[in-house]
């Protein structure tokens, strides 16, 4: 075979990965990597027994709507033999995907700041407001935070923090006017107090976090209340406000018909053997008031008996599928988890490390040659 029949040989490129130079330098610098991953091990030790438990609840319920006349069953039929026209257009229903935001609204969450709630340590019950603001301290990792990662924050929020207004400047209008530890607390219920819904199934699940178990048992079932309320509140605003007003108009009514009723029945007293004509009119007109009197008053009767159905019909009705209950495990922090990230992240800084530094030497000895 000839020289230039020999088969050609690849070209060997001096950048090629060694793989097994690799795994020597790696094996030689074994010590640097587990100072560096010892190191990290002893931080993520630090972040996951320093890191305030949290307990967390959840709540799942479906809310149910009416159908038409499904609600009122038998009393249809009932109430059309008594007069009472019971076919009544249901009030527009609420989509549950407003639900989040009902949550995230600052009436619903000023409600929640006044809740009161069981901690150890306090002999008696304090609002989530009074708990946060007069009976917490920063634990020692926010204080590591404030004043390393989060420091810039803190002295863009010092330098610029408007003056707080006083509520008092606000008290004769009916807009709405928090203080700034309020504003503060309105942003952490986002985080503490939340609704999620299934758009397949339409469960509805709400969910509470707090730093002792039945605080956030009775958090989550005071925000679940709450909500339920909210959602009959904006259900049956308009169905109410009709009511009232009819009921304000039978009261009225009722009264006049008891007058006209008395005047007539003063004049039967008044007149048994009396034939005269002008008597008769009298009576006649008495007899007319009355009826009329009578006619609007049984019919705002009938309107009102309508309107009071009309509101039960209206009101939704929540099945609760998974009540509140009080937890026995913390929901967070997850130690071993984080243990296990933070030995992840010093094995990687460590292998990094020295690969880093044997380039950089690399780098250092070829621009020396060079020079």
């Amino acid at each position: 075979m000839t020289e230039n029949n020999l088969p050609m040989q690849p070209p060997v490129e001096e950048d090629e990965i060694d793989l097994i130079q690799l795994t020597k330098t790696l094996w030689d610098k074994r010590k640097t990597i587990i100072k560096i991953t010892l190191l990290f091990i002893v931080i993520g030790f630090l972040v996951a027994f320093l890191t305030p438990a949290q307990y967390s609840v959840t709540s799942i319920m479906v809310p149910q709507t009416s159908g038409g006349q499904s609600k009122l069953g038998g009393l249809s039929s009932l109430a059309a033999m008594a007069g009472v026209n019971l076919n009544l257009n249901s009030g527009s229903e609420i989509s549950p995907l407003v639900y989040p935001e009902i949550v995230k609204s600052v009436p619903f969450k000023l409600a929640l700041m006044n809740t009161p709630l069981t901690f150890k340590g306090i002999d008696h019950p304090v609002t989530y407001y009074e708990y946060f603001t007069k009976h917490t301290k920063p634990g020692t990792l926010d204080k590591i935070k404030k004043y390393t990662i989060g420091l810039p924050g803190t002295v863009k929020k010092a330098i610029s923090s408007p003056k707080e207004i006083s509520a008092t400047n606000t008290k004769n209008t009916s807009l709405i006017h928090l203080t700034k530890k309020q504003e503060e607390l309105a942003k952490h219920l986002e985080k503490t107090v939340y609704v999620n819904v299934d758009q397949k199934t339409g469960n509805i699940s709400l969910t509470a976090i707090m730093p002792q178990a039945l605080a956030a048992a009775q958090l989550g079932q005071r925000a679940q209340e709450l909500l339920q309320q909210f959602i009959i509140d904006f259900k049956i605003k308009k169905t109410k406000a009709q009511l009232k007003f009819i009921q304000s108009r039978y009261d009225v009514q009722k009264k006049k018909f008891e007058e006209a009723q008395d005047r007539l029945a003063r004049f039967l007293d008044q007149n048994k053997n009396v034939s005269t004509a002008m008597a008769r009119i009298k009576e006649q007109r008495l007899q007319n008031e009355y009826q009329l009197a009578y006619g609007v008053y049984s019919e705002l009767a009938k309107q009102l008996e309508q309107a009071k159905i009309q509101v039960k019909q209206d009101t939704p009705v929540f099945s609760i599928i998974e009540p509140i209950t009080v937890p026995t495990l913390r929901f967070k922090p997850k130690r071993g988890q984080i243990i296990i990230i933070w030995t992840f992240i010093g094995i990687v800084i460590g292998i990094g490390w020295v690969f880093g530094k044997e380039y950089f030497e690399k780098v250092k000895k070829e621009w020396k040659e060079k020079e």
